[in-house]
């Protein structure tokens, strides 16, 4: 159990997640790694907008700055 959200995200390294941007986009993937500054490597990632799904990656490098929320994708 995650006391912490440091300890989350450890936890969740290798697990899909839900990443928010500011701007209301959604991407969807295996989370690779993080940085302390929030930027965020995935793999297999989906972009949604409006909750439609729009492209699929292979790999995505988000910027921190972009970042509203990262949380555990469990669809």
């Amino acid at each position: 159990m995650a006391t912490t959200p440091s300890d989350f995200l450890k936890l969740i390294i290798g697990q899909p997640v839900l990443v928010r941007l500011n701007s209301g986009v959604d991407y969807r993937g295996k989370l690779a790694c993080l940085d302390g500054f929030m930027n965020i490597a995935l793999e297999a990632t989906e972009e949604y907008v409006n909750g439609q799904l729009k492209s699929k990656y292979g790999d995505a490098f988000i910027r921190g700055n972009n970042v509203l929320y990262i949380g555990a994708d469990t669809r």
